[in-house]
């Protein structure tokens, strides 16, 4: 859940290092540092709180030196302090490391080495990493045997980089487990490490990925990966698209705010070239699927966390009508703590925006190791997740910068929906001509969202009348009930307001002892097949003086006459309609948040990417 910067070059590397670490603030920290080589020794400079902080340490105490790491830290072992935040350095004072992930045997390994003298500076699990590479230093051990030696003794899964006086013109990287990732950016005489890939995307595009139990050694003209136990590996060259600019936040205010109106264009991507919009052919070369194998599917398990999770909920509905292959969603946090029925005709499809979440990585691994083939649809191209599947769908939103996710819940939406109508044109289940008419309905999509986006002033005005309430409702049935939980995780997300998703027939068994005028209740009652079923639940709330919002269908006067406020939306088929009427509840949720004064783009407690269970 923490931020990961190195260089090594020509270039002062405090001003990189800090850069990189600010476009890595929304994975969330709690206090920040870096190191670097000057005048031979280690300066060390770390803060608690926003980067900020570190920054203006930085200004009124500069350093300066060609080779650096950073680190903002998610604290894990230890209270948020400066004397707890990374790097952490030895005793004496000649390797420095950053870390991500947890050392799950650190209280043995710390008992060990204070019986060998140590002292410890800090309460985190991390000093055990530097303390134990000191160790085998002092052994004649150069930094990439010593760090591959000390290593070997941690439990758990970690991302380690290291740096040390004593070799001055290397990095060492070490990845062991779902820890987070480790990217090698190459330049021009100089490279850069970082967990994420907007940290360095401004410098370069060129990059190359640890696997778990790989490790790298980077100087500024070169880099070597082997294994922990000293075999050469034959790294892959990804050369990342994105634009850099589009980590950056333009005219607007919040990078959230940015990303809801990106879905009309990051939808669009995700569609091109993926579907010819006049036979409906669907084209999907990554999964690397032939027709007999989609008919041997039995089954289909969607594994994911948090809005993931949401997301898949709705590909359920959209793989068995369109495919016809039954589909359980399973939280990738609980997936491998049961024992899931698998065998060789069940395909295991992830769902990750990072494609770097701890969870959904055990859960890819416990699929694979029960024979089953994984897919996985990521957003960050050359991630764990996408690596290691059997065939991917990505995305293709670009960088998603805000916490809370909104462009990579559309685009998800999107690339299930692919999905199911490819295994669908596979399996016969769908007909040419049912596969012309959802083409031509996908390729309204970008432009119904965009209707949808024209509307924001609505929003604004909205959210000051509701930003004074501290508990919502949201109910939806059939495919968009999943859209429910997923309003209602934005809106506690962002402005930490207490808010429930239900299935709106699951009102009156329970939820509905909660209505009142303190509450209010947020239905999704587009005009579709359950209209009148969710029209009857609208009415109970009304009954027990409940103010509602309803997301409508533009057209639907008789609605406005039963709730205190409609927000409208463009007729969409159903199937499509998650991806339309999800972009309410997100507006509804950004603004509330922003009258409420939230940090929307790092709320409290939260990271982008969780790689720590």
């Amino acid at each position: 859940m923490c931020g990961i910067v190195g260089y090594i070059g020509p270039q002062n590397a405090a001003p990189i290092i800090l850069d990189g670490l600010k476009r890595l603030e929304y994975r969330g920290y709690d206090s920040a540092g870096l190191a670097v080589i000057q005048d031979s020794q280690i300066a060390l400079r770390r803060n608690v709180g926003k980067l900020d902080n570190l920054i203006k340490m930085v200004e009124e105490d500069p350093v300066s030196g060609n080779i650096g790491i950073g680190h903002t830290r998610w604290a894990t072992h230890g209270e948020p302090s400066q004397r707890n935040a990374h790097p952490h350095i030895s005793m004496n004072g000649d390797v420095v490391v950053v870390h991500n992930g947890i050392v799950e045997n650190f209280l043995e390994l710390r008992s060990e080495l204070s019986s060998e003298g140590v002292v410890f500076q800090s309460e985190t699990d991390t000093e055990v990493i530097v303390h134990l590479i000191e160790r085998y230093m002092s052994t004649q051990d150069d930094l990439t045997e010593a760090t591959r030696r000390a290593v070997r003794h941690l439990h758990g899964s970690q991302a380690v980089v290291v740096m040390s006086v004593r070799e001055p013109d290397r990095l060492v990287a070490v990845r062991i487990g779902n820890a987070g990732g480790v990217a090698i950016g190459l330049g021009e005489d100089e490279n850069f490490i970082a967990s994420d890939i907007p940290a360095i995307l401004e410098h370069t595009r060129h990059m190359v990925f640890l696997e778990s139990r790989q490790m790298a050694t980077v100087t500024a003209d070169g880099y070597m990966i082997q294994t922990l136990d000293g075999a050469p590996v034959l790294s892959r060259l990804v050369t990342i698209p994105w634009n850099p600019m589009s980590a950056e936040l333009g005219e607007y205010k919040h990078f959230m705010q940015k990303e809801i109106f990106e879905q009309g264009r990051a939808l669009t991507d995700t569609l091109r070239g993926r579907i010819d919009f006049e036979t409906g052919e669907v084209t999907l070369p990554d999964l690397k699927l032939t027709p007999d194998e989609a008919i041997r599917i039995n089954k289909i398990i969607t594994t994911a966390c948090g809005t993931s999770a949401y997301s898949a909920l709705v590909g359920k509905f959209l793989f068995e009508e369109l495919a016809r292959i039954p589909v359980e969603v399973d939280y990738a946090s609980e997936f491998r703590y049961r024992n899931p029925v698998i065998d060789e005709n069940t395909t295991i499809l992830a769902i990750t925006q990072s494609g770097e979440t701890v969870d959904t990585l055990a859960a890819i691994e416990e699929a694979q190791e029960k024979g089953a083939k994984v897919w996985s649809i990521v957003n960050a191209i050359g991630s764990q997740a996408m690596r290691v599947a059997d065939g991917y769908i990505t995305m293709q939103a670009g960088p998603e910068i805000g916490v809370a996710s909104t462009k990579a819940f559309t685009t998800s939406l999107a690339d299930q929906f692919l999905l199911a109508l490819y295994l669908g044109q596979l399996r016969g289940t769908v007909s040419p001509a049912e596969s012309r008419t959802h083409a031509q309905n996908l390729a309204r999509l970008p432009d119904l969202v965009g209707s949808v986006l024209e509307n924001a002033a609505q929003y604004e005005a909205l959210a000051a009348e509701l930003s004074n309430y501290e508990n919502f409702l949201y109910l939806g049935r059939g495919i968009n009930y999943p859209i429910a939980l997923e309003g209602a995780l934005k809106l506690k997300e962002i402005s930490y307001i207490h808010a429930e998703g239900y299935p709106a027939g699951e009102m009156k068994h329970g939820p509905i002892a909660l209505i009142s005028e303190e509450m209010p209740v947020l239905a999704i009652a587009l005009r579709d097949h359950v209209y009148e079923k969710m029209l009857s639940q609208i009415e109970q709330a009304k009954a027990r003086g409940g103010v509602v919002i309803a997301v409508a269908t533009e057209g639907d006067d008789m609605i406005a006459q039963k709730v205190d406020h409609v927000l409208y939306v463009p007729e969409v088929p159903y199937l499509l309609s998650p991806i339309v009427s999800v972009i309410p509840l997100q507006l509804l949720a950004y603004y509330i948040a922003v009258r409420r004064g939230a940090d929307v783009d790092k709320p409290r407690n939260l990271a982008k990417s969780v790689t720590v269970e």
